[in-house]
């Protein structure tokens, strides 16, 4: 009897040990990170490969000069590794401006109590959790199917709007699908989260033998895993999914536990199979779902049609329609661009392996082609200036000569500067080559 008490006294120390030192680490990596400069960081929500995610608090939450709501979700890592968050923080500034797409407040720099520098991506919180919270608390019994409707009506909405700006999400499910408070009725609203690997739509790859997947290989679509092309109709795909896990309460595939990545892969791929659409729910549900699983991504529906299917019919509207949000784009509080905290890589090039433990970095650098465009329009612009100097009989001022060039070059800067966030060691060669340029068209 002795030996039992002391055994369940042991195992009582040791779990209270156990959640004293996951206190501690979480407390020790909230201090190292710092504070904002107009909020406080709160406790650690979430981590991943990208970072952390914390709460943050407004340091002055009443005053009437804040652009920032009171509660806020911090996306942090420290600069040399948060490539994937200054990306995410890339393509909520590109698609700002929809309801049902998580807001982005902006970003900062801060300074850890080692003296490292953290990047911070201040964005929307989701008090309600993730859309996978709420799937497990049913139990494996899956959601009412008039809640299923509505959360799918959000997501469509946003992805909608996210495909419309020229964007495939790559990594829609359960988990990248945040619950925020409604101010309407007081219940939650399905968000789009979590960007960081979405891509440009229609991007061509430099090396056809090789395929970059990205995202969760549960929710590959046939042509992701066949032909490693992942398009606005893979998003359809995983919306298919995503709708079925919430209707039966199990993952799409119904796999145990211990299937592993490459099973599936083989099941889609290999074997031509589609995720089993049960009889038990509605005749609309199962059209629904037939219509984001054809195995050919050209017969597969949009966004736009799916949103008008009967499904989706009699929910009622909220405050999540269809009229367009004025959002100021995303701000650096710190001043400081972000293309010079770390080393980046073309838009074309990110890969992301599956079957990986999800350490890889996502990655983001100027393509050739983008410098060999910049340089050839740069030139241009050279050229016209010399036979503008050339031409003594033209009736320009030397001086609208060299507004008309520096204007031109700018252009061109511009141009490129809001497609490529990291132009650091282009845009000082350049700048001093305008000077110089410059220069001499004064003389």
């Amino acid at each position: 009897m002795e030996l039992l008490l002391t055994e369940e006294n042991g195992k009582k120390r040791s779990l209270i040990t156990d959640e004293n030192s996951e206190r501690k680490r979480r407390k020790q990596e909230h201090s190292n990170y710092g504070d904002g400069m107009a909020w406080f960081r709160g406790s650690l929500i979430g981590k991943g490969c990208f970072g952390s995610v914390f709460l943050a608090n407004l340091k002055k939450p009443k005053s009437r000069y804040s652009s920032y709501p009171p509660i806020m979700a911090v996306k942090s890592a420290e600069v040399s590794v948060s490539s994937s968050i200054q990306k995410e923080r890339e393509v909520l500034n590109n698609i700002r401006g929809c309801r049902n797409v998580i807001r982005c407040f902006g970003e900062e720099i801060t300074t850890g109590e080692n003296g490292q520098m953290v990047y911070n991506l201040l964005l929307e919180y989701g008090s309600g959790g993730t859309l996978a919270d709420l799937i497990k608390k049913s139990d494996g019994n899956g959601l009412p199917e008039f809640d299923a409707r509505r959360h799918t009506r959000s997501i469509l909405r946003g992805l909608r709007h996210i495909h419309h700006c020229g964007y495939v999400h790559c990594d829609l499910k359960p988990e990248n699908i945040l619950l925020v408070a409604s101010s309407v009725d007081g219940g939650f609203t399905a968000k789009i989260g979590d960007l960081g690997l979405a891509k440009r739509a229609k991007q061509s790859k430099k090396s056809k033998s090789v395929s970059y997947w990205r995202g969760t290989p549960m929710y590959f679509s046939p042509e992701v895993v066949i032909d490693g092309v992942q398009e606005p109709p893979s998003d359809i795909w995983t919306i298919g999914c995503v709708l079925l896990e919430m209707l039966t309460g199990k993952p799409p595939w119904d796999s145990k536990p211990e299937t592993n990545g490459d099973e599936i892969l083989s099941r889609i791929g290999e074997n031509n199979e589609s995720p089993s659409i049960p009889t038990t729910i509605s005749r609309e549900a199962r059209s629904f779902l037939k219509g984001c699983f054809s195995r050919k991504a050209m017969y597969r529906w949009t966004a736009e049609m799916l949103l008008a299917h009967p499904f989706l019919e009699g929910i009622g509207d909220d405050e999540d329609d269809d009229h367009k949000v004025e959002e100021p784009e995303v701000l650096d509080i710190n001043a400081i661009s972000s293309s010079m905290m770390s080393e980046s890589e073309d838009d074309d090039e990110i890969s992301f392996s599956s079957f990986s433990d999800g350490s890889e970095e996502e990655l983001y650098f100027w393509s050739e082609e983008d410098a060999d465009g910049m340089e050839n329009e740069i030139s241009s612009c050279f050229s016209v200036e010399e036979s503008l100097k050339a031409d003594r009989s033209t009736t320009a001022p030397l001086n609208e000569i060299n507004y008309g060039f520096r204007s031109s070059l700018l252009r061109v800067f511009f141009k490129h500067l809001w497609q490529n966030t990291y132009l650091d060691s282009c845009l000082s060669e350049t700048l001093n080559t305008l000077h110089l340029r410059s220069s001499l068209v004064i003389k």
